[in-house]
Order: structure tokens, then sequence, then C-alpha cells
């Protein structure tokens, strides 16, 4: 697989899982129970069952190996490391790939509640579980197939809003209840809280006001957006899509 990539090969990497020491296990553990209450409280059904389906142990860092062998018969989707950051064409290219780019490093005890870039708790504690749920796991590869092939900054830019608000800081109505699915909600206490309590808008989920509102990562959320399945942001995208192609985004 890694051979057909172009621009993210170069930043694939091995997990050296036995080099994690006890206490970044014990690290690992205390962020979960962090967590925990929240998660069990107001997490979707679909991050709760792929929690349970790929297998991710609360007290023990991941490995991304036996993670990916119980999602690629799921979805086709595996759970690749990689060096750090990735600029967007190869960030995209494993999207499209159903590689999602995973780092490998855990924040420090002294850095528990945030670490400006994002770790292997963000990245596999808040996103990963979702990939095990079909309509979402193809709605990402779509988003990344469309983005792979745009060359243009500003569309880019739009279309990101719709990954930020849907893969990030997404929310859903679940039985009357707004429900969490979005990595930056799940793995952040703060963002979390602030939606339960009501310090944040929950608007109903539309493509035109997804795309109409700019990203700010400074604050604390004051709009999200709450879908009411996954159906609707997988066709979303396909409108996205069509507008991209019409010159109309």
């Amino acid at each position: 697989m890694a051979a057909t990539l172009t621009h993210a090969a170069t930043y694939l990497i091995e997990q050296e899982y036995a080099a994690y020491t006890p206490d970044q296990h014990a690290v690992w553990a205390e962020l979960v129970s962090r967590r925990r209450p929240q998660i069990e409280a107001y997490a979707c059904r679909e991050y709760l069952d792929g929690y349970k389906i790929i297998g991710l142990e609360d007290d023990r860092l991941p490995n991304l190996s036996a993670i990916s062998a119980r999602l690629r018969p799921r979805t086709g989707w595996s759970t690749t490391p990689v060096s750090g950051f990735l600029p967007s064409d190869a960030f995209f290219e494993m999207l499209d790939a159903r590689m999602f780019p995973t780092t490998t490093w855990l924040r420090s005890r002294d850095s528990l509640e945030y670490t400006p870039e994002p770790d292997i708790f963000h990245d596999v504690f808040g996103h990963v579980p979702m990939h095990a749920h079909k309509v979402f796991a193809d709605f990402l590869q779509h988003y990344g197939s469309v983005c792979a092939k745009i060359a243009n900054a500003e569309v880019l830019e739009r279309l990101g809003r719709l990954f930020w608000y849907t893969v990030e800081f997404g929310l859903i109505r679940e039985n009357g209840r707004t429900k969490i699915y979005g990595s930056g909600v799940i793995s952040s206490h703060g963002e979390c809280s602030n939606v339960i309590n009501g310090g944040c808008e929950v608007r109903d989920f539309s493509l035109d006001e997804v795309l109409a509102t700019p990203v700010r990562v400074d604050r604390i959320h004051t709009r999200l957006f709450a879908i009411e399945s996954f159906d609707q942001i997988y066709e979303a995208m396909h409108e996205a899509e069509k507008r991209v192609l019409a010159n109309r985004l």
C-alpha cells in the first residue's frame, strides 16, 4: 500500500510499540479515565460501538497494527503511523487510500488537559472508533478523494469547514438528545462540557451554513452543527463535490 502513495510515503513510519514505557501506558489510562464519564453519557452509539470493535483498551496505549487488522475487514480503513503533521496533499492522499494518518507520540503528564499538536490520544481515542462505521468511513474516504484533486486554496479552505464541523467537531441527534462524535469534542473535556452545559449554540446541520462558517482555532466553539444521521454528511459531501465540479463552491 505504501508504494502507491506519492505525497505521503516519506511520512510513513513504524510504531515501536515495545518502546512505550509503563508511565506512558499510565498516562493513557489517566486520559481515558478522565474522559470516560462524559463519553459514556454523551458519545453517540456509533462511537461507543466502534470503540469496542477496534479493541481499544482503557489502560494500555493502542497497537495500531492490531486496530488496522480489525478495521480493514469491516470498512477497508487502516490506522497508519506517521512521523507528524502532514501537508494537505499527503493528508488527502492517505484519506483517499483509507489510511488514517496517526501520530505515535503521547502527551506528557504535564499536558493532560491540552496539547497544541494532535497526539495518539486525540488521533485514536478521538477519531478511529468512527472509522468502524461504514457510512462515516465512506464519507471520510470520499472527502479525501475530492480534496486530493483540488489545487485551489480557497476551495480547500471552504471544504475544510465541512471537515471541521463534522469529523473534528460534529454532533448528532440521537433519540431527541444531542450526542457527540467529532474527535475534538470526544477528546476534549472543555469542548464537551461547553456543549453539554449550553455554552455552545447547536444548529441543525446545513451544508450551506457550514460552508459559510469560518473555522476558529483560538477559542472554545460558540456554534456547532448537529446531524440527524451519518447519511446526511455522506450526501452533503456528494453535493459539495457537485458544486466543486460546477465551480459553485
